[in-house]
């Protein structure tokens, strides 16, 4: 038996020696793969296609996440979520987060991670993954609390 993998925790103590306590928010690149893939789905690229050309992108497995979801494909959903979380992140790490900060909802490149944080923590809980469910849920919070209100029904958002 394989033991829970634990999340990371935004928001742990430090500073970043600004007037807000705690690391600075991190933002991933402009014009990385969460771009390009943003552009091709907004082109109506069909998803896999998407995330094959670019499996670095969240985005990308986000969406594909959450129409398995929506038909019912839990299991499924829960694989690509979990893949579209473990790519953000990378993509996290990348752009200098270490474990802790805010990654907010209001840059359009930190949509793809958090959407996929937000659909495995769902899948989680559909499959009973309760524990999994909640360090999902906890984790969203903590790196946005607007991402939780934009995330908690409609993923499309």
């Amino acid at each position: 038996m394989s033991s829970p993998m634990s999340l990371p925790t935004p928001g742990a103590p430090g500073s970043h020696g600004g007037a807000v306590p705690g690391p600075p928010p991190t933002l991933l690149p402009e014009d990385g793969p969460e771009a390009v893939a943003a552009a091709l789905l907004r082109d109506e690229v069909d998803p896999a296609d998407v995330a094959a050309a670019h499996p670095a992108a969240s985005l990308a497995w986000s969406v594909l996440a959450t129409r398995a979801y929506a038909a019912g494909h839990v299991v499924e959903a829960y694989a690509y979520a979990r893949t579209g979380y473990h790519r953000g992140l990378d993509a996290l790490r990348r752009a200098g987060w270490r474990g802790a900060g805010p990654v907010p909802w209001h840059h359009e490149a930190n949509r793809g991670f958090l959407r996929s944080l937000a659909v495995l923590g769902r899948a989680a809980g559909a499959i009973g993954e309760v524990d999994e469910a909640e360090r999902c849920a906890q984790f969203l919070a903590a790196c946005d609390p607007d991402a939780v209100d934009r995330l908690g029904g409609d993923l499309r958002a």
